[in-house]
């Protein structure tokens, strides 16, 4: 068993709404967690036996399937980017709704019939997989942010990112043109930490319970 348990967490979104689940379920930052000044990836909780781990998205779900954490929240988007072997999703938290979209200039000529395309992302396997069902073969400018402004200067015709309001694609001037996954937050585990520690297993009931009584009020 593992001495300390370490549960990832991402920077970003959806962290906000997932304090007060995580509270719920009994997982509680110390004080230091809330100072905005704080830049340390590390912190305790009211548990002598868990810290947390606050590291970016993608990140979440490498530290938990390589056994490095033990739990995580992220996004459906990256679990179903990655795919990993190690990792277990068995809680949707209901939290971090948003989708994963197709994004074009607003009056941009149509391509229907291409069998290529260029597109920027940080999703190139949901991207690719999206587009072979079309019979498309896309090619994919991996970026890791400010992907609206890639068909402004040129570097892809089309984007695959994140859509909440669309407020964000509206104000570069996209439009969205194909709605490929609904998101929402779950948490994560390794499973073989979930099959060896008990201490996961009630953690994973915890948050289980939680989302269940919330579905039902």
């Amino acid at each position: 068993m593992t001495d300390c348990l370490t549960f990832a967490i991402p920077k970003g979104r959806i962290l906000e709404e997932a304090l007060p689940v995580m509270a719920r379920a009994g997982v509680v930052p110390e004080d230091a967690f809330h100072d905005k000044a704080n830049r340390s990836l590390t912190f305790g909780t009211t548990r002598d036996d868990m810290r947390l781990i606050r590291v970016r998205a993608f990140d979440v779900a490498t530290f938990v399937a390589h056994g490095a954490a033990q739990l995580g929240i992220v996004g459906s988007d990256v679990i179903e980017e990655f795919d990993y072997a190690d990792l277990y999703a068995p809680v949707d938290l209901d939290i971090g709704h948003c989708h994963l979209a197709v994004a074009e200039p607003a009056g941009a000529k149509t391509t229907n019939g291409a069998s290529h395309l260029r597109v920027a992302t940080k999703y190139p396997n949901l991207t690719r997989r999206h587009f072979e069902r079309q019979g498309i073969q896309a090619e994919c400018v991996k970026l890791n942010g400010a992907m609206e402004i890639a068909p402004e200067l040129g570097l892809a015709g089309r984007i695959v990112d994140l859509v909440s309001s669309g407020r964000t694609l509206k104000e570069n001037g996209l439009v969205e043109t194909s709605h490929i996954l609904d998101i929402t937050a779950r948490l994560i585990v390794n499973r073989a930490a979930l099959k060896t520690d008990p201490r996961v297993a009630a953690l994973v009931e915890a948050f289980r319970a939680d989302s269940e009584k919330r579905s039902a009020a």
